[in-house]
């Protein structure tokens, strides 16, 4: 194998900008070190991300725009989100984020609409209505530009019905991650 040593290669008739190709169709290349697009790093992970799910006693939802309290952490990977009293998403990384959740019904017994909203910074931003006689369940989904210091997502949820109902544990979560650029 030869190796080949070189600082920096220029593509040949355009003196710094073209195409210049390494490899061929169908093989790899291997970089080691870090890649680079004018002196930027390329590429990066989906982090900040989390995913948390409804657990232990039952949170009783009505006919109007209630916070979720999504209290168990299947993963948090910043430690931004609050699972103990604000139930919110305040990640410390600016840029936009996919923020998803659902809420669903213990019963589903006179319900006319579920709904569930995700909310930026105490107002909805993205709600999605389940509208099928029993509906019990409704998933929502958004991508939100967050500050990284004092933004915060939540997940809303609102049912449709004479009498207020249990969410269902488990079927209720909200999560989400930062996209990369």
């Amino acid at each position: 194998m030869s190796k080949l040593f070189v600082d920096e290669i220029v593509h040949q008739s355009s003196q710094g900008s073209g195409t210049i190709t390494i490899g061929a169709s169908g093989e790899t290349i291997n970089v080691v070190g870090t890649l680079q697009n004018n002196g930027a790093g390329v590429g990066g992970a989906n982090s900040p991300y989390f995913q948390a799910y409804q657990s232990g006693s039952a949170q009783t939802i009505g006919d109007t725009w209630t916070k979720v309290q999504i209290n168990d952490e299947i993963v948090d990977s910043a430690n931004a989100y609050d699972n103990s009293s604000n139930y919110r998403f305040t990640p410390q990384t600016a840029g936009k984020y996919f923020i998803y959740g659902q809420v669903t019904s213990a019963t589903s017994t006179d319900m006319d609409r579920c709904m569930s909203g995700i909310y930026l910074n105490g107002s909805r931003v993205s709600q999605t209505n389940s509208y099928n006689g029993d509906s019990s369940s409704a998933h929502t989904a958004t991508i939100v530009d967050l500050n990284g210091s004092s933004d915060y997502v939540e997940l809303y949820g609102y049912f449709g019905v004479s009498t207020s109902t249990d969410l269902q544990g488990r079927a209720c979560f909200f999560g989400g991650y930062k996209l990369i650029d």
